[in-house]
């Protein structure tokens, strides 16, 4: 396993697990989902490189268009759920008091 490999996998696992642990703050659930998503654009990104073959640029640009459409929709998510409860902690939302 190369180092390049390596760093992409620890860079989605580290994510992965901050999104797992770390879910106090709406921003900090995006954050991680965010690093996620640009880890696996780096890794899509590079994979031509690594095989030497012709470069399709279109999956990675694809990827980070609906990336920042999310990242768009969490923000407003979350400005809209901090008008609503007061703040964005993730334990002061119950889906059943909507």
């Amino acid at each position: 396993m190369s180092y390049l490999h390596l760093s992409f996998y620890a860079a989605f696992t580290l994510s992965s697990l901050g999104l797992a642990f770390h879910r106090t703050h709406l921003i900090s659930a995006l954050l991680c989902l965010e690093s996620m998503m640009l880890s696996l654009y780096i890794a899509l990104a590079m994979w031509p490189i690594q095989m030497q073959t012709p470069s399709s640029a279109t999956i990675p640009i694809l990827m980070l268009t609906f990336s920042a459409c999310e990242a768009g929709t969490g923000l407003a998510l979350l400005v809209a759920s901090t008008r609503t409860h007061g703040s964005d902690h993730l334990h002061n939302f119950n889906l059943l008091q909507c």
